[in-house]
């Protein structure tokens, strides 16, 4: 479904991604771990197409999109759920659903906002509610039913764990379960909590200083020493 090769995304003068070759295939869970600034989310970033690879690849669905515009990637089945949530915090629950299915307009929203109460009931008792006034974990329930509201083949989820109480982590990990094997949609992950994360992906990446250092299913990187020293454990790569 989703392929990058060679890909190489710079900021200025400075090089975040160095040569990524990662592929995601339809009806997977693709985690991708690493420390902080090793290109995680610039990774997820160059795939919407802000910023831009300047060299290598992007292809979703056997298509390049390296250098389409972010809005016409989103058209064809692309929606990602930010870092740091970026709702609209003056905006009511139902205002910022409505922002999130604005690319196909209004015409399935009752129907699409159906589906997005039944996996989060929390947003329907909060509908009316500016999502400035909501929780951490409802902020991400809202970010993440915002990216739905599109509905995306392949949703990029960034950090969506993110300074959430540890019950809270677990309810969000379980329904992006039940988003990829219900709803059938393909996840890309990108997350600090290797451990809940591993556990979850079919497949994961390790990305370190902007380049892959290795790659594995999920139970395969749980049970590896570099791994397990680096992310697991409390150490550092």
């Amino acid at each position: 479904m989703l392929r990058l090769s060679g890909v190489h995304t710079f900021y200025g003068r400075i090089e975040a991604l160095r040569g990524v070759d990662l592929t995601v295939e339809e009806g997977e869970i693709v985690t991708l771990i690493g420390a902080n600034g090793a290109g995680k989310s610039t990774l997820l970033m160059t795939i919407c197409g802000n910023p831009r690879a300047r060299r290598g690849e992007v292809r979703f669905e056997g298509r390049d999109i390296t250098q389409m515009p972010t809005h016409d990637i989103v058209k064809l089945g692309i929606a990602q759920s930010p870092e740091g949530r970026r709702i609209f915090p003056r905006m009511s629950v139902i205002e910022n659903l409505k922002m999130g299915a604005q690319n196909f307009g209004l015409a399935h929203f009752d129907e699409d906002l159906d589906r997005i109460f039944r996996l989060f009931p929390i947003l329907k008792d909060r509908q009316s509610q500016r999502g400035g006034t909501l929780s951490g974990g409802q902020q991400q329930m809202l970010a993440i039913a915002r990216a739905l509201m599109s509905r995306p083949r392949l949703l990029l989820l960034d950090e969506p764990s993110l300074g959430l109480a540890p019950l809270v982590v677990k309810q969000i990990f379980e329904t992006i379960r039940e988003i990829n094997q219900r709803q059938r949609v393909t996840v890309l992950l990108v997350e600090q909590n290797a451990y809940h994360a591993l556990r979850l992906a079919h497949r994961g990446y390790v990305l370190v200083n902007g380049r892959i250092s290795m790659s594995g299913s999920g139970a395969e990187l749980l049970a590896n020493p570099e791994v397990r020293a680096a992310y697991l454990e409390g150490g550092h790569v």
